[in-house]
C-alpha cells in the first residue's frame, strides 16, 4: 500500500485542455497545496512564524515566495548566490521588506564577494554567511553577517561541536557583526521518531553547553538555527533550547512547502500534502508486467535512491530505476496503464526535482494556470564581467 492511497486526488486534476497542451515530463506546483503546508508548519511551531528561517533551496519560485512571505516569514535561509538574489528581488518588489537572509554554505573567493555585492544591493534587510575559521572573518565583506557554523556530527561543514576555542573565536572575531550559530543535524533522518528524538536532544544538550560558554566569555549569541525537515518538530518541542530567553531559536525545514515521498515518511504526524509533482506520459510498455513513462532523471530526482517517485493514484506501479530519460514501472497490480495516459508523479527527493527544471505550471483554485521561470535553479553564470577582458589563456599540452 502507497503512502498516498488515502490521498484525495480531486484537487490535483488537471483540466483536459491543459492536459492537451502540456509537454511532458512538466513541474506543477499547486499553490493551494503550499499553503497548506506553510499553515501545517506554522501550527507545529505554536502558531509563530518567526520560529522559521525556511530553506528556499526546496523551491526556488517567486510565486513560493511571496506565499510564505504573506504567512508572515521574514528570516529565511538559501544555499546559493543566485537564490538569495532572487529571493531578494522578489520580496522587494513585491514590498516585502526587511527580510533576513541566511546564505547556509560555505563560500570563498569571488562566491563570497558576490554575495556581499548582493547584500550591498538591499541595504535595509540582512544578509549573513556561515564561518567556520576565526581567520577567514576578515575576507567577509562587511555587508555581510556572521553566523558560527557548528558540526554536530554530520560532517559536512562545521566546527566540531566539541571544538568550543575554535568556535569562540570565530564569534570574537565576528564581532558586532556575529548573527548567530547554526547547527544543522540533517543526519538525523531516516531514525524512527524515538530514536531521532533521543539522538538530537543528546546534540541539543551539548548545543546548550556550548552556547553557555559563549556566554560565560561574554560572547552574545542572537539567533539559534537547528533542525531541517526531519528534526524540526524535536527541536521546537525541546523546552531548554525553544525557550531560552538569550536569543531566538529558528528551525530551517524547506522541504515541507512543497513536501514530498521522504517527507511524508519522515514526519506523517505534520500532515504534508504533496505540492509539486511532475506530469508524465507513458510511452512504452516493454515487457509484460512493465510500462515506461517519459520522466527520467533529467526531470526528476534520482540521487535519494529507488523508487525515486510515486504515482498519484496508482498503488499498483512500483517505480524503478531510471535512466535519463526514461522511468519504468513495475505493474504489481491492477490494470496496466495505457501508452499516452499522463501519470503524476511525486517525487521522492523534491528539491533537486524542481533544480531540474526550467519552469513550472502554477495551479491555483479559481485561477486560471501560468507558466513561470524557477527562478532560483542552477547557480549564477560563472563570471559577472566580460572574459573577453582578461588576458588570452596559454594552455598547452605537454
Amino acid at each position: 500500500m502507497s503512502m498516498f492511497d488515502t490521498l484525495d486526488q480531486g484537487p490535483y486534476a488537471l483540466p483536459g485542455p491543459l492536459r492537451d497542451r502540456l509537454l511532458s515530463p512538466a513541474l506543477i506546483v499547486y499553490l493551494d497545496m503550499v499553503r497548506a503546508n506553510i499553515d501545517r508548519v506554522i501550527n507545529v511551531l505554536g502558531g509563530d512564524p518567526d520560529r522559521w528561517r525556511p530553506h528556499v533551496k526546496t523551491v526556488k519560485l517567486a510565486p513560493v515566495f511571496r506565499e510564505l512571505a504573506g504567512a508572515g516569514v521574514r528570516a529565511f535561509k538559501c544555499a546559493t548566490t543566485r537564490e538569495a538574489s532572487c529571493l531578494l528581488e522578489t520580496l522587494d518588489a513585491a514590498g516585502v521588506f526587511p527580510i533576513d537572509v541566511l546564505l547556509a554554505h560555505p563560500l570563498v573567493g569571488p562566491n563570497l564577494a558576490r554575495l556581499g555585492r548582493i547584500a550591498a544591493a538591499y541595504p535595509g534587510s540582512s544578509v549573513s554567511v556561515l564561518c567556520e575559521d576565526p581567520q577567514a572573518i576578515e575576507s567577509i565583506p562587511e555587508d555581510l553577517g556572521v553566523f558560527v557554523d557548528l558540526n554536530p556530527g554530520m560532517n559536512r561543514t562545521g566546527i566540531p561541536i566539541d571544538r568550543v576555542d575554535t568556535i569562540a573565536a570565530v564569534a570574537a572575531r565576528a564581532g558586532a557583526r556575529l548573527r548567530g550559530v547554526h547547527y544543522y543535524e540533517g543526519h538525523l533522518s531516516g531514525l524512527d521518531a524515538d530514536t531521532r528524538r533521543r539522538r538530537a536532544h543528546a546534540g541539543y544538550d551539548e548545543l546548550l553547553m556550548v552556547l553557555d560558554e559563549l556566554a560565560r566569555r561574554g560572547l552574545t549569541v542572537p539567533e539559534v538555527v537547528t533542525s531541517g525537515t526531519p528534526s524540526f518538530g524535536v527541536a521546537i518541542n525541546y523546552e531548554p533550547l525553544s525557550s531560552h530567553g538569550e536569543w531566538v531559536h529558528r528551525v530551517s525545514p524547506g522541504t515541507v512547502v512543497l513536501s514530498d515521498m521522504r517527507s511524508a515518511q519522515e514526519i506523517p504526524q505534520v500532515g504534508l500534502v504533496p505540492a509539486a509533482l511532475v506530469l508524465a506520459r507513458v510511452v512504452s510498455r516493454p515487457d509484460d508486467g512493465i510500462v515506461t513513462c517519459d520522466a527520467g532523471s533529467k526531470s526528476i530526482a534520482a540521487e535519494a535512491g529507488d523508487p525515486c517517485a510515486a504515482v498519484l493514484g496508482a498503488a499498483g506501479l512500483e517505480a524503478l530505476t531510471p535512466s535519463e530519460e526514461h522511468l519504468p514501472f513495475r505493474v504489481l497490480h491492477g490494470e496496466a496503464p495505457r501508452r499516452g495516459e499522463e501519470l503524476l508523479l511525486i517525487p521522492r527527493h523534491v528539491c533537486p526535482t524542481v533544480n531540474l527544471a526550467e519552469k513550472a505550471v502554477i495551479i491555483e483554485s479559481g485561477h486560471l494556470p501560468e507558466v513561470v521561470d524557477v527562478i532560483g535553479r542552477a547557480h549564477d553564470p560563472p563570471a559577472e564581467d566580460r572574459l573577453e577582458q582578461l588576458p588570452a589563456v596559454e594552455c598547452r599540452a605537454s
